[in-house]
């Protein structure tokens, strides 16, 4: 076939390269930069026999009136995995928020070899071994996809705005919505459309689809206790994460997805908070909150800088918060950061980003400790990690 792959920066590369490898004619665009592959004009004047572009992709660019309909990246990874010899669970996960811990929770549980692919990086389970980091675009899969099949093991990964659909369950980890595509599509639509081609979908609360599992009918929480009982598997677990909003959610559906895979979810009572969702750590006379991750905004902000209080005593707080580089989809919009800020109220303010003095987390800590002698700091800086 002639295939037209749109978008080179968000995986498309690695999805053309792919579909070459399976003995397709590939031409591919950079629409967002025009550094790569052919021009638009070029493409304009060509034919094809099917194209493919994320989901992103404002609607009515040039090449998708000419070539459209467009499947998207997530069904065109969908198509070159195929169906047989896939990792055994294979679990997707997608969602503005909680994605990476709900990511690590379920992996914590899985027996065996295994690989956990997420933003802060491609691990090889039981040892943990950091294999690559890159990003979470539908292609990001297929390398994941295919170490987990040579090591005859299972595969937890997360997807950015939405799921290929080729594994046993798909997860949502938040109904949050924003517009994406040139602000002509809704990001919780897209998601929606592709995880009903899901075999089994886990949802958390607050949304709703025909034969999925809500985790609210399996799991449910008082204090440090989580209860679940669904497929067969009842029981409890303590954790103090349970008591965090951050946490308390991606737990739930890890529990949850753990029952429907036949898992008792219980060893989560050893979960530990994960670099940059909430973990807490001392230097000196300092308590830092390290809540600098890919699904940082105002909510996860506000829940760190009151779990700092608590810690604390309520003292004096500086809170780091920004957005590191471009990379993050979905990200963190000045007009948020200055509601956030106004909301925490902190005793001082050190902004990461482009613009400002400092412009990475490790440039934003280093001025906060500066200005912070003693009391806590707080990291709110949306970036990939």
């Amino acid at each position: 076939m002639r295939i037209l792959v749109l978008d080179t920066i968000h995986g498309g590369a690695e999805l053309a390269g792919a579909l070459r490898g399976a003995g397709h004619q590939v031409d591919e665009v950079d629409v967002y930069r025009g550094k790569a592959g052919i021009s638009i004009e070029e493409a304009l004047v060509r034919t094809y026999d099917l194209v493919t572009a994320p989901v992103h992709l404002d609607p009515d660019h040039p090449l998708l009136r000419r070539h459209g309909p467009a499947v998207s990246h997530h069904e065109m990874v969908k198509r070159v995995l195929g169906d047989s010899g896939l990792p055994h669970p294979f679990i997707e996960i997608t969602g503005a928020r909680g994605k990476t811990t709900t990511a690590h929770a379920l992996a914590s549980l899985l027996p065996g070899p295994g690989i956990l692919h997420t933003s802060t990086g491609t691990y090889r389970y039981p040892e943990r071994e950091l294999l690559w980091k890159k990003s979470i675009t539908p292609a990001s899969l297929i390398p994941a996809v295919r170490e987990a099949e040579r090591i005859g093991g299972w595969l937890v990964a997360e997807e950015s705005l939405g799921v290929a659909a080729a594994g046993d369950v798909a997860v949502l980890t938040s109904p949050d919505d924003y517009p994406v595509a040139a602000r002509k599509k809704s990001a919780i639509a897209e998601k929606c459309r592709l995880l009903s081609r899901a075999r089994t979908v886990v949802l958390p609360p607050g949304i709703d689809l025909p034969g999925a599992v809500a985790v609210d009918e399996v799991v449910s929480f008082e204090g440090r206790t989580c209860r679940y009982s669904g497929n067969g598997i009842a029981g409890s677990f303590e954790n103090p994460l349970n008591t965090l909003p951050g946490y308390r959610t991606p737990l739930a559906l890890a529990a949850a997805t753990a029952c429907v895979l036949g898992v008792d979810p219980s060893p989560l009572a050893e979960f530990a908070a994960l670099p940059g969702r909430m973990a807490a750590r001392r230097e000196g006379a300092i308590l830092i909150v390290d809540n600098a991750n890919s699904g940082t905004n105002m909510m996860t902000t506000v829940e760190a800088a009151r779990y700092a209080r608590e810690l604390s005593g309520d003292a004096p707080l500086t809170l780091v918060i920004g957005e590191e580089g471009r990379a993050v989809c979905e990200g963190f919009s000045r007009n948020e950061i200055l509601r956030t800020v106004s909301t925490v109220a902190p005793a001082e303010t050190v902004y990461v980003g482009e613009g400002h003095p400092a412009t990475t987390i490790a440039a934003g800590l280093e001025a906060a400790r500066e200005i912070t002698p003693a009391g806590a700091i707080v990291l709110a800086v949306k970036t990939w990690r």
